[in-house]
C-alpha cells in the first residue's frame, strides 16, 4: 500500500515539475517575443532623424532651406519619407499607441506627417520630370496612382482625427477626389491602372484604395465611400481569385482578359489586409457586410493550406521551392488574428496566427532588423521574376505589418 502511495507521489511530483518547467519555458519565450517586438519599434524610432543629407558631401541639415543652393538632398532616414509603406508604418504606430497607451508612438506618426508638409515644397520646386521616385516626398506632390495617395492618405486621416489641421484636410480631400474621379476604372467601377497594359488590375491596389476609402467613410459618415470600398473588395475577388488554388493572382490584364502567372505572397497580403480594415469600419447594417465576411473567411481557410511547417508563407504561395517571405506572412498573421479577435471567424483559426507569429520571430534579429522581406515588386510575366526578388535587410515594405501581427497576436485569447 505504501509503495502505491509513494509511486503516486513520485508521479505527481514529476508531473508538477514538468508543468512548472513548461510554464517557465513559455514565460521565457513570451518575454523574448516581447523584447523582439519592442526592438523593431525602437529601431525605427532611433533611426528616424527627420533630417536631410547632401549626397555630394554627406553634410546633414535639419531643414532643406539651410542647405546651399547646389546641394543634392535626400532624406537621412527612409522612415521619414512619403511612400505607401511609410503610410502603413505611420498608421501602425498610431494603432500601437492606442493599444499600448504609448503617447510617444502617436507623436512619432504625427511628426512624420508634419515633416513632409513642412518641407515638400522645396523638392517640388526642384522637380524636373525625372520621376517621383527620385525625390523625397515625390509621391506627395505627384499624385498619379493609388500608390501615391491611398496608404499615405489613410495615415493622414488617422493623424487628422488627432490633429485637425486644415492642410491635412485639404490633402485628404485631394486624395478622395483622385480616387473617386481621376483614377482609372472599368465600366463596373473597379479601380485599375493604365500600365503595363491598359487596363491592369493589381492586387496591391485593393489596399491602396480601401485603406483610404474605409477611413473616409468613417471620417465623413458618407455611405458612398463604404459602398465604393465594398465594391472594390467584391470585384477584385471576382477578377483575381482562382477557385482551384484558393488564391489571388497578382494581377490581371484586362485588354487581353488574361490573369498573371503568379500567386504572389504580398499581393495576397494586401488584399486580406484591406478586407479587415474595411470590416473594422463598415457599419454593421451595410448591405454587403455578410458578403464581405464570407469572402474574408474563404480567404483565411484557403490560406491555411499553404502555411509552411515554419509557420510562414512563401513568396510564391503555391510553390514550395520559393523562399519563405516575411511581409506576406506578417499580413496573413495580423489579418487572421484580427479576424479572430473581432469575431469575423471562429477562434480555432487562431492557431494559424500563433504559428505565423512564431515563424516571424525567427526573422527578427536581436537588433530589431527584419530579414526576408521582398523588395518592391511590379507585375512579372514569368515566375522567375518573383522567385528571384531580392530581400534587402529591414526593407520597410514589411516592418509595419510585422508590428501589426505581433500586437494582434498578443491580444488573442490564451
Amino acid at each position: 500500500m505504501k509503495k502505491k502511495t509513494l509511486r503516486k507521489e513520485i508521479i505527481f511530483t514529476l508531473t508538477l515539475s514538468l508543468l512548472l518547467f513548461s510554464n517557465a519555458v513559455r514565460a521565457q519565450d513570451s518575454t523574448a517575443a516581447i523584447e523582439k517586438f519592442y526592438s523593431v519599434i525602437n529601431l525605427v524610432m532611433q533611426h528616424s532623424t527627420f533630417g536631410f543629407v547632401d549626397k555630394q558631401n554627406g553634410s546633414v541639415y535639419s531643414s532643406p532651406e539651410d542647405a546651399p543652393l547646389n546641394a543634392v538632398l535626400q532624406l537621412e532616414s527612409p522612415y521619414n519619407d512619403w511612400r505607401y509603406w511609410n503610410g502603413v508604418l505611420n498608421s501602425t504606430f498610431i494603432y500601437l499607441s492606442e493599444a499600448l497607451s504609448k503617447h510617444e508612438y502617436k507623436e512619432f506618426a504625427r511628426r512624420n506627417i508634419s515633416f513632409c508638409f513642412d518641407n515638400y515644397e522645396y523638392f517640388q520646386k526642384k522637380y524636373s520630370n525625372e520621376g517621383k521616385w527620385n525625390y523625397p516626398f515625390g509621391q506627395f506632390f505627384i499624385m498619379e496612382e493609388l500608390d501615391d495617395c491611398g496608404a499615405m492618405g489613410a495615415a493622414v486621416i488617422d493623424i487628422y482625427r488627432l490633429d485637425p489641421q486644415k492642410r491635412y484636410l485639404d490633402y485628404i480631400n485631394k486624395a478622395a477626389d483622385h480616387i473617386l474621379n481621376k483614377q482609372g476604372r472599368l465600366s463596373d467601377g473597379t479601380l485599375v491602372r493604365a500600365f503595363p497594359h491598359k487596363w491592369t488590375l493589381w492586387a496591391d491596389d485593393l489596399y491602396m484604395s480601401v485603406s483610404f476609402l474605409a477611413r473616409m467613410g468613417e471620417l465623413t459618415g458618407e455611405k458612398k465611400y463604404f459602398d465604393d470600398a465594398a465594391l472594390q473588395v467584391i470585384n477584385f475577388q471576382k477578377y483575381l481569385f482562382d477557385e482551384n488554388k484558393g488564391l489571388l493572382y497578382h494581377y490581371r490584364y484586362l485588354d487581353v482578359d488574361r490573369s498573371g502567372v503568379a500567386f504572389w505572397g504580398r499581393g495576397n497580403g494586401w488584399t486580406i489586409l484591406a478586407q479587415v480594415e474595411l470590416l473594422d469600419r463598415l457599419p454593421v447594417n451595410h448591405p454587403e457586410r455578410k458578403k464581405l465576411l464570407e469572402l474574408l473567411q474563404r480567404q483565411i481557410i484557403c490560406l491555411a493550406r499553404y502555411q509552411s511547417a515554419a509557420g510562414l508563407w512563401r513568396q510564391l504561395l503555391d510553390k514550395t521551392d520559393s523562399y519563405l517571405e516575411t511581409s506576406c506572412s506578417a499580413m496573413f498573421t495580423y489579418a487572421i488574428a484580427r479576424a479572430v479577435n473581432k469575431g469575423y471567424i471562429e477562434k480555432r483559426y487562431s492557431s494559424l496566427a500563433k504559428r505565423g507569429w512564431e515563424g516571424l520571430l525567427t526573422k527578427i534579429r536581436p537588433d530589431g532588423k527584419i530579414e526576408g522581406i521582398c523588395e518592391g515588386t511590379g507585375t512579372g510575366d514569368d515566375l522567375v521574376h518573383y522567385y528571384n526578388r531580392p530581400t534587402p535587410l529591414n526593407d520597410i515594405h514589411g516592418i509595419g505589418a510585422v508590428l501589426l501581427a505581433g500586437m494582434e497576436v498578443f491580444k488573442l485569447p490564451k
